[in-house]
């Protein structure tokens, strides 16, 4: 059983991992990402690829959102940006994966800085209406440009490694997982370093923070490009996987979904943004399977099938208002319990 942990050094105290628990946990962990695409059928390896997308775009926004206090509706957008870079890389240039996702990630990051701008003169519900303002104006970019396909979109070629097409959930899952994991890691040492802690400086008070030597504007800019840059390799990510991208692909109701991710796992907290996006991709589709089990005609089925949508959203509702600070906060509750049973009275 572990209390706590007395650090000895800066070194232990900047650690990642500050215990030989945590590191066997991720050494399970890492274990059983390998094994999964051996043991799992195509439908739960699509469902992993989603979920893993999903959570590397819930990482990006709660960087700005939860760490920052930046509110976007746009990341969606900057999703698009990044799936239409890695089609017309695809098409008009070819070469490594690798190198298109990050010029997926490099052009959403260029959406973001020019999208941020306005966040050093308006903040909350008006910079909200900004990121939906990008939104409708990456839309129309979409189905306006000549090089985009139009509302017909742009169809992607699998991605190829090694001589191998990655046209399959399980090859796919080799290249959607590594680069997730390493997203997630990249976001959990940035908070770590200097400029996260700048970051939770302005969510905390940025008059303060300003006070205290920290540019605001350079700050807010490089979160909106951060953030944004996570967004890009996730839809450069959702391109390769689903190999089709048009401008209907990516619309406002997306980047809701994003934000309530991280409302619902909890903001602020890596942890929260890959609860979030779990809870938020894999709910609906133990609904639909819960009500494609319930004994009803096809007839019926229509007006059973919107109760799954309602469902969910009371779910959301429910753990905003009796778990405000998300699944991040349930889980570290549990751990709190574990860590001082049997004692606890």
């Amino acid at each position: 059983m572990r209390i706590a942990t007395a650090k000895e050094s800066y070194r232990q105290d900047e650690a990642l991992f500050d215990s030989r628990t945590q590191r066997v946990w991720a050494g399970i962990l890492a274990l059983a990402l390998i094994l999964y695409p051996f043991m799992a059928n195509d439908y739960w390896l699509y469902l992993a690829c989603l979920v893993a997308i999903n959570v590397a775009s819930a990482t990006g926004l709660n960087i700005l959102t939860g760490y920052t206090g930046l509110v976007s509706l746009g990341q969606a957008a900057f999703m698009g940006l990044g799936a239409y870079t890695v089609a017309v890389m695809e098409q008009f240039v070819g070469g490594y994966f690798l190198i298109n996702l990050i010029m997926a990630g490099v052009v959403a990051m260029a959406g973001g800085i020019v999208v941020g701008i306005p966040s050093l003169r308006v903040k909350g519900l008006y910079l909200a209406i900004v990121t939906i303002a990008a939104s409708f104006l990456a839309h129309f970019l979409f189905v306006n440009s000549g090089f985009t396909g139009g509302t017909g979109g742009m169809n992607v070629p699998p991605a190829q490694f090694a001589g191998i097409s990655l046209d399959t959930s399980f090859r796919i899952y080799w290249l959607i997982i590594p680069v997730t994991v390493l997203m997630v890691l990249g976001a959990a040492n940035l908070f770590r370093t200097r400029i996260g802690r700048a970051f939770i400086a302005i969510r905390d008070r940025d008059i303060s923070a300003e006070v205290l030597g920290i540019p605001l504007l350079r700050y807010k800019l490089l979160s909106f490009g951060l953030s944004s840059f996570y967004a890009g390799v996730a839809g450069g990510m959702w391109a390769y996987f689903f190999r089709v991208v048009t401008p209907e692909s990516f619309p406002l109701i997306m980047s809701i979904f994003f934000l309530a991710a991280i409302i619902v796992g909890g903001m602020g907290t890596i942890l929260g943004g890959i609860l979030g996006a779990i809870f938020m991709t894999m709910v609906p589709e133990v609904l639909r399977i819960v009500v494609g089990m319930l004994p009803v005609s096809g007839d019926t089925l229509q007006y059973v099938s919107p109760v799954r949508t309602i469902v969910f959203g009371l779910l959301i509702v429910g753990f905003l208002i009796f778990e405000p600070h998300g699944l991040a906060e349930v889980w570290r509750r549990i751990r709190r319990f574990f860590h001082l049973w049997p004692f606890r009275n």
